[in-house]
């Protein structure tokens, strides 16, 4: 028998997303190398019923955060 621990993984692949607010299409890599990860812009995690925002979105929803809170 063979141990599942012993057997290679194979690489995660990046999964194919549609942006919840713009519908850009766009890769997140679940192998937490994704581009948001790199992104100073930083947001809770989506509410609920939306997913993952683009690069653009993610930053202007972070711009309408600071100008609400501030």
């Amino acid at each position: 028998m063979t141990n599942p621990k012993e057997m290679p993984s194979a690489p995660a692949l990046p999964r194919r997303l549609a942006c919840a607010r713009c519908g850009t299409e766009f890769g997140c890599d679940l192998s937490g190398t994704c581009w948001c990860a790199e992104e100073t812009a930083k947001l809770p995690m989506p509410v609920e019923g939306e997913d993952c925002l683009c690069r653009e979105c993610l930053r202007k929803a972070a711009a309408e955060a600071r100008t609400s809170a501030g």
